[in-house]
């Protein structure tokens, strides 16, 4: 079976600077769950408005269907979703794929810092504080790992991997095909 990791986070949390290299060091390909979101919702995002669940529902299913798509191509892919709900979660788990998720976690502060310095975003820092309020961490019966933002891109990959089961993926410098 196809294994899909979600790499999941409030915004700012860093998904897109370490799901790219983690999908290139697993040899996967690589989607941002921003380029699934319609217009309609990139607008409301910029003009400082969070997403209702209804919003949402048709981006996950999109996401759901990449994954899906990348299941019946090859051995893994790796996705960036905030996936801040369990509910979401279990969206994107009704794929045919494995899917495990590598929350990447940090305290408001480092959060907040980051996204006061990032340009060329649709998501406003104002809207961080509604991200916190939905996020659910994972729970126990969930397939996936959390890990502290505070470190270097690749020390986080290297404990994500190894949380995950180093048998599963490539060690430091091999690929996986």
């Amino acid at each position: 079976m196809s294994t899909c990791l979600v790499v999941m986070g409030v915004s700012g949390a860093g998904k897109s600077t370490l799901a790219r290299p983690l999908a290139a060091r697993l040899c996967w390909p690589v989607a941002e769950a921003d380029d699934f979101h319609p217009d309609a919702n990139i607008a409301k995002m910029a003009s400082g408005v969070p997403l209702t669940d209804a919003d949402r529902a048709p981006w996950l299913a999109a996401i759901r269907d990449w994954i899906n798509a990348q299941a019946e191509t090859g051995p893994g892919a790796v996705v960036t979703c905030s996936a801040l709900k369990r509910r979401y979660r279990d969206s994107l788990r009704a794929a045919r794929a494995r899917v495990r998720f590598v929350h990447l976690e940090g305290s408001r502060d480092v959060i907040a810092g980051r996204l006061a310095t990032r340009t060329g975003h649709f998501m406003p820092p104002s809207l961080l504080e509604s991200q916190f309020g939905d996020l659910e961490p994972l729970a126990p019966d969930e397939d996936g790992v959390t890990v502290d933002v505070g470190d270097s891109p690749q020390r986080i990959i290297e404990a994500a991997l190894a949380l995950l089961r180093p048998r599963d993926y490539p060690a430091s410098g091999e690929t996986h095909h």
